[in-house]
C-alpha cells in the first residue's frame, strides 16, 4: 500500500494538503464563531472591537433616526462583514469549501493519469480511498463544528440585545436628557436675571463720591459766601491793618 502511495506521491501529498487545509478552516471559523457567541453573553463589557463598533453604530443610528427599522436585517449585515486578519469570514467559509474541491479535483486528475498510463485499478485505488475519506472527514468536522448553528445563537444574541438591552438603555439617556436640559436652562437664565452686587456697589460708591463732593462745593460756597456790607467791612480792616492809602 505505501508503495501505491509513493507511486503518486505528488498528487497523494496535494490532495492531503488541500484536505488539511480545508478542515483547518473550518475548524477555525467555529472557534471565531464561539468566541464571538461568548462575548455576545458580556456585550456590555465586551473588548471585541467588532462588537464594540456594532454597538457604536447602532447608537449612532438611533442618534440619527431615533429608530433602527429593522434590527435583525441590521445583524445580519454585521455578521456577513465580520473580518479576521483583513478577510471576511464568509470568504474563510467558501474558502474551506474550495479547497476540499480541489483535493477531490487533484485525486481525480491522479486516478486519470493513472487510466492514461495503463496502470492498472490497484495502483489508482489510493486516490479513491483518499477522496472518500478526506470527503468523510470534512463533512464530519463541519457537523461537528456546526458554523449555520453558531451564527444563528450568534444572530438571536445580538438581536436580542440590542432590541431589549441597549435600545432601552438609549431611550432612557435620551429621556434623562430632556429632564437635564430645561434644569440646565433655567439655571442660566436665572444667573442671567440675577443682580450684580459688585455693579451696584460701583454704582452706590460712584453715587456715594459724587454726593459727597457736591456736598463739599455746596458748604464751600457756604462758608466762603459775604454780604455786601459784611465785604465792605473786611476791605475797609485790611485797608486799616495794612496801612493802605
Amino acid at each position: 500500500m505505501l508503495n501505491l502511495i509513493f507511486l503518486h506521491k505528488n498528487y497523494i501529498i496535494a490532495i492531503l494538503v488541500f484536505l488539511f487545509l480545508s478542515i483547518i478552516c473550518q475548524i477555525t471559523l467555529g472557534v471565531i464563531y464561539h468566541k464571538l457567541i461568548w462575548e455576545t453573553e458580556h456585550m456590555s463589557s465586551t473588548t471585541n472591537k467588532s462588537l464594540q463598533q456594532l454597538k457604536l453604530k447602532f447608537s449612532g443610528c438611533r442618534k440619527i433616526n431615533e429608530k433602527v427599522a429593522n434590527v435583525p436585517i441590521f445583524v445580519d449585515k454585521f455578521i456577513s462583514r465580520i473580518k479576521i486578519g483583513g478577510l471576511p469570514l464568509s470568504l474563510l467559509k467558501h474558502l474551506s469549501g474550495q479547497l476540499m474541491l480541489l483535493a477531490v479535483l487533484t485525486a481525480g486528475i491522479g486516478a486519470c493519469m493513472g487510466i492514461v498510463n495503463n496502470e492498472s485499478f490497484i495502483s489508482i485505488a489510493p486516490f479513491y480511498a483518499i477522496s472518500f475519506l478526506g470527503l468523510y472527514c470534512y463533512f464530519a468536522v463541519s457537523s461537528l463544528v456546526d458554523i449555520p448553528g453558531k451564527i444563528k445563537i450568534l444572530h438571536i444574541n445580538l438581536v436580542d440585545y440590542l432590541e431589549n438591552h441597549l435600545a432601552n438603555r438609549l431611550e432612557q439617556a435620551e429621556l434623562d436628557m430632556q429632564l437635564i436640559q430645561p434644569q440646565t436652562r433655567a439655571k442660566t437664565q436665572d444667573k442671567k436675571a440675577a443682580p450684580n452686587p459688585d455693579l451696584h456697589t460701583n454704582i452706590d460708591l460712584k453715587a456715594s463720591t459724587d454726593t459727597g463732593i457736591e456736598d463739599i462745593d455746596m458748604k464751600t460756597q457756604e462758608t466762603f459766601s459775604f454780604t455786601k456790607d459784611e465785604a465792605e467791612e473786611l476791605e475797609h480792616l485790611l485797608k486799616e491793618l495794612f496801612d493802605f492809602p
